[in-house]
């Protein structure tokens, strides 16, 4: 669960910057769907190529660890017996 901690961390850094509330374990449903629009919305072909700007090496890196966030949250919510979020990019 190392990633999604680490993706949690990241998502409350901009939080505190738009003045959101941060995200704490253990995760409510509503964090959890959160944090799945957050990572599709990453995994956007716009976001991810950071329009046409990023390294192709940045973009497989940078996809192979939200792909990897997504699975831990994923086997977060089946473990915490919550409703597994819907993803449209991974």
């Amino acid at each position: 669960m190392l990633m999604l901690e680490n993706f949690v961390n990241g998502q409350n850094r901009w939080n505190a910057i738009f003045g959101k509330p941060a995200m704490n374990f253990p995760l409510t449903q509503a964090d959890c769907d959160a944090l799945a629009r957050d990572i599709d919305s990453q995994l956007s072909p716009e976001n991810l190529c950071m329009d046409g700007e990023a390294s192709v090496s940045h973009i497989q890196n940078r996809r192979r660890y939200l792909v990897q966030v997504a699975r831990e949250l994923e086997e977060y919510t089946q473990h915490a017996g919550l409703d597994i979020p819907a993803f449209y990019e991974v």
